[in-house]
């Protein structure tokens, strides 16, 4: 698997790889429902580690050719 975030850093909202998931509003939305990636609240700061980032995005990846096949 390709890592889309670097495994070793963390991540704050308004970090400008974190729009590959989505704006502040989806990402703060995706928290209220319990979705989305792992995440650290510290105080009213959040912080996203790159290893929850890419394990996130690897468990909602899609392959649209292994769908037919058994």
């Amino acid at each position: 698997m390709a890592n889309l975030f670097e495994q070793n850093r963390n991540y704050v909202l308004g970090d400008p790889e974190l729009e590959l998931l989505g704006d502040r509003t989806k990402l703060a939305q995706w928290r209220h429902k319990g979705m989305g990636p792992a995440f650290y609240r510290l105080g009213r700061k959040i912080i996203y580690r790159g290893a929850d980032l890419n394990a996130w995005a690897e468990a909602n990846r899609v392959d649209p050719g292994a769908e037919g096949r058994a």
